[in-house]
């Protein structure tokens, strides 16, 4: 991580930690698509709580909460849209082989 914040300007660093954080959300899908396959942990509500989390984290809804406008270049983790988009996915389809967030096109 430390490498990749050095060899990077930190635009370029911002949009790699973007990656990485819908990569958490895909996988917390997968986690949630398994959980529930396997021992029905998942109480009803649970699925709607995730994604709502998802959503109330992506860096615009903060930013446009906390200072009232939004600067994508300085985004760290995510829109809503995206962490929901990934959550989700790895919720629908459990396999971690459809989740490289790094390769696909996440605009």
């Amino acid at each position: 991580m430390q490498r990749a914040q050095q060899t990077m300007d930190q635009t370029e660093f911002n949009r790699f930690m973007v990656r990485m954080e819908l990569q958490a959300d895909f996988l917390a899908g997968v986690w949630a698509h398994h959980a529930q396959r396997m021992k029905s942990i998942l109480e009803e509500g649970d699925i709607e709580e995730g994604l709502n989390a998802a959503a109330s984290v992506g860096d615009d809804r903060i930013m446009k909460r906390t200072q009232g406008y939004v600067v994508p270049d300085a985004f760290t983790h995510g829109t809503s849209k995206q962490r929901v988009y990934w959550f989700s996915l790895g919720l629908k389809t459990g396999d971690v082989s459809q989740g490289d967030t790094f390769s696909a096109n996440i605009d």
